[in-house]
């Protein structure tokens, strides 16, 4: 292991005598460009973590939006089953009420399955995201 260790520092050391000896034009060149390096780095850092921050905002935004529907969802099928219940006298009536149910229900369901969907792609495109910046 020490020798390992060893064997590593001489070729660090070399390294570095290498860079010593080169001449003061290329040791500034390779200083250039490993700031250019380091600068472009830091603009793709600082773009991901608007990104990220960006998408986190949405899909809070999203997750809000989907609970007050649900809320509204739940309220809407509250005021039916009421007005069923007040209209369960007559059967001419309980048609047209079964069929606007139906209807309602299927909006809710594709409202639903909407926002899903938006909120998978959105969380899919945040960890494409993070990814990317962890690869950078």
């Amino acid at each position: 292991e020490v020798q390992k260790l060893n064997q590593q520092l001489e070729e660090k050391n070399g390294e570095i005598q290498q860079m010593i000896n080169q001449p003061p034009y290329e040791k500034e060149r390779e200083i250039l460009r490993l700031q250019k390096t380091l600068a472009e780095r830091e603009k793709a850092q600082a773009t991901s973590d608007v990104l990220c921050r960006s998408l986190t905002d949405e899909t809070h935004q999203l997750q809000r939006k989907l609970a007050s529907t649900a809320e509204m969802c739940q309220h809407l099928a509250k005021c039916l089953e009421e007005k069923q219940r007040k209209e369960k006298g007559s059967s001419d009536d309980q048609i047209p009420t079964e069929r606007s149910n139906q209807v309602f229900l299927q909006l809710l369901l594709d409202n639903e399955t909407s926002l899903q969907a938006l909120i998978c792609n959105l969380q899919e495109e945040n960890r494409m995201l993070k990814q990317k910046v962890a690869h950078v």
